[in-house]
Protein backbone atom coordinates (compact mmCIF):
# COMPACT_ATOMS: atom_id res chain seq x y z
CA UNK A 1 0.00 0.00 0.00
CA UNK A 2 3.03 2.51 0.90
CA UNK A 3 4.50 1.83 -2.57
CA UNK A 4 1.55 2.11 -4.61
CA UNK A 5 1.06 5.60 -2.41
CA UNK A 6 4.64 6.80 -2.94
CA UNK A 7 4.57 5.50 -6.43
CA UNK A 8 1.19 7.42 -7.46
CA UNK A 9 2.59 10.36 -5.80
CA UNK A 10 5.72 9.97 -8.25
CA UNK A 11 3.23 9.93 -11.03
CA UNK A 12 1.92 13.77 -9.53
CA UNK A 13 5.21 15.14 -9.18
CA UNK A 14 7.59 17.04 -12.31
CA UNK A 15 10.67 15.99 -13.00
CA UNK A 16 13.16 17.77 -11.02
CA UNK A 17 16.65 18.73 -13.37
CA UNK A 18 19.68 19.05 -11.35
CA UNK A 19 22.00 21.41 -12.99
CA UNK A 20 25.47 20.49 -13.48
CA UNK A 21 28.16 23.08 -11.86
CA UNK A 22 30.61 24.54 -14.60
CA UNK A 23 32.53 26.85 -12.53
CA UNK A 24 32.04 29.59 -10.15
CA UNK A 25 34.69 32.44 -8.99
CA UNK A 26 34.47 34.55 -5.46
CA UNK A 27 33.06 38.01 -5.45
CA UNK A 28 33.32 38.72 -1.80
CA UNK A 29 36.08 36.87 0.93
CA UNK A 30 34.67 35.92 4.00
CA UNK A 31 36.27 35.17 7.53
CA UNK A 32 34.21 32.34 8.23
CA UNK A 33 32.59 30.35 6.13
CA UNK A 34 32.64 30.30 2.36
CA UNK A 35 33.10 32.87 0.07
CA UNK A 36 30.53 35.27 -1.74
CA UNK A 37 30.60 33.79 -5.50
CA UNK A 38 28.75 33.56 -8.76
CA UNK A 39 27.85 30.27 -9.94
CA UNK A 40 27.54 28.71 -13.60
CA UNK A 41 25.69 25.25 -14.26
CA UNK A 42 24.51 23.88 -16.76
CA UNK A 43 21.14 21.57 -17.65
CA UNK A 44 19.16 19.96 -20.34
CA UNK A 45 15.41 20.74 -20.97
CA UNK A 46 14.06 17.29 -19.73
CA UNK A 47 11.19 18.02 -22.67
CA UNK A 48 13.27 18.90 -25.73
CA UNK A 49 16.45 17.09 -26.42
CA UNK A 50 18.93 19.49 -28.22
CA UNK A 51 18.68 22.33 -25.56
CA UNK A 52 20.81 22.90 -22.86
CA UNK A 53 20.95 25.91 -20.67
CA UNK A 54 23.56 27.86 -18.96
CA UNK A 55 22.43 29.50 -15.48
CA UNK A 56 24.48 31.94 -13.82
CA UNK A 57 23.59 33.39 -10.20
CA UNK A 58 25.12 34.44 -7.01
CA UNK A 59 25.60 32.43 -4.28
CA UNK A 60 25.60 34.17 -0.14
CA UNK A 61 28.65 32.66 1.58
CA UNK A 62 29.55 33.48 5.54
CA UNK A 63 28.43 31.22 7.95
CA UNK A 64 24.70 31.33 7.13
CA UNK A 65 25.54 30.51 3.40
CA UNK A 66 27.94 27.65 4.47
CA UNK A 67 24.81 26.38 6.66
CA UNK A 68 22.23 26.52 3.62
CA UNK A 69 20.65 29.06 5.91
CA UNK A 70 21.25 32.84 3.54
CA UNK A 71 19.03 33.71 1.29
CA UNK A 72 20.56 34.45 -2.06
CA UNK A 73 20.23 37.72 -4.77
CA UNK A 74 17.25 37.70 -6.98
CA UNK A 75 19.99 38.58 -9.67
CA UNK A 76 20.42 35.47 -12.65
CA UNK A 77 21.57 35.22 -16.01
CA UNK A 78 20.50 32.55 -18.66
CA UNK A 79 21.70 31.33 -21.76
CA UNK A 80 20.08 28.52 -23.44
CA UNK A 81 21.63 27.14 -26.62
CA UNK A 82 20.88 24.35 -29.29
CA UNK A 83 23.41 21.73 -28.75
CA UNK A 84 21.84 19.00 -30.90
CA UNK A 85 18.73 18.47 -33.10
CA UNK A 86 15.67 19.68 -31.25
CA UNK A 87 13.11 17.00 -30.82
CA UNK A 88 9.79 17.27 -28.35
CA UNK A 89 9.17 14.61 -25.83
CA UNK A 90 5.58 15.28 -25.55
CA UNK A 91 3.55 18.39 -26.35
CA UNK A 92 4.64 21.96 -24.58
CA UNK A 93 2.46 24.09 -22.23
CA UNK A 94 3.57 27.60 -22.39
CA UNK A 95 4.97 28.82 -19.12
CA UNK A 96 5.73 24.97 -17.83
CA UNK A 97 8.76 25.04 -15.40
CA UNK A 98 11.87 23.73 -16.40
CA UNK A 99 14.12 24.30 -13.76
CA UNK A 100 13.81 25.27 -10.01
CA UNK A 101 16.27 25.56 -7.10
CA UNK A 102 15.79 27.04 -3.53
CA UNK A 103 17.64 30.01 -2.92
CA UNK A 104 16.55 30.74 0.95
CA UNK A 105 15.92 27.96 3.05
CA UNK A 106 12.45 28.32 2.65
CA UNK A 107 10.52 31.07 1.11
CA UNK A 108 12.15 31.88 -2.00
CA UNK A 109 13.25 30.01 -5.27
CA UNK A 110 14.34 30.82 -8.40
CA UNK A 111 13.28 28.96 -11.69
CA UNK A 112 12.96 28.82 -15.61
CA UNK A 113 10.07 28.27 -17.74
CA UNK A 114 9.96 27.80 -21.04
CA UNK A 115 7.37 29.06 -23.84
CA UNK A 116 6.98 28.23 -27.80
CA UNK A 117 6.64 31.10 -30.28
CA UNK A 118 5.12 29.32 -32.69
CA UNK A 119 4.51 31.97 -34.90
CA UNK A 120 8.58 32.39 -35.25
CA UNK A 121 9.43 28.78 -34.30
CA UNK A 122 11.14 29.73 -31.09
CA UNK A 123 11.70 28.51 -27.92
CA UNK A 124 11.95 31.12 -25.07
CA UNK A 125 13.15 30.59 -21.79
CA UNK A 126 12.71 33.31 -19.02
CA UNK A 127 14.72 32.85 -15.32
CA UNK A 128 13.16 34.90 -12.46
CA UNK A 129 12.97 34.34 -8.97
CA UNK A 130 9.87 34.47 -6.51
CA UNK A 131 8.83 34.15 -2.67
CA UNK A 132 6.17 33.33 -0.86
CA UNK A 133 4.65 36.76 0.02
CA UNK A 134 6.60 39.35 -2.29
CA UNK A 135 8.33 38.03 -5.62
CA UNK A 136 11.25 40.03 -7.63
CA UNK A 137 10.52 42.25 -11.00
CA UNK A 138 13.97 40.48 -11.94
CA UNK A 139 14.30 38.22 -14.85
CA UNK A 140 16.39 37.14 -17.82
CA UNK A 141 14.76 36.12 -20.92
CA UNK A 142 16.79 34.17 -23.54
CA UNK A 143 15.50 32.53 -27.03
CA UNK A 144 17.03 29.59 -29.59
CA UNK A 145 15.39 29.63 -32.70
CA UNK A 146 14.69 26.17 -33.97
CA UNK A 147 16.60 24.90 -37.20
CA UNK A 148 17.75 21.95 -38.68
CA UNK A 149 20.89 20.27 -37.05
CA UNK A 150 23.69 19.44 -39.77
CA UNK A 151 24.41 16.01 -39.25
CA UNK A 152 28.29 15.25 -39.39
Amino acid sequence: MRIKLLLGLCVLLPVLVQAEEIGEVSTVFKWMGPNDKIVVEAFDDPKVDGVTCYLSRAKTGGIKGGLGLAEDRAEASIACRQVGPIRFAEKLKDGEEVFKERTSLVFKTMQVVRFFDEKRNTLVYLVYSDRVIEGSPQNAVTAIPIRPWASQ
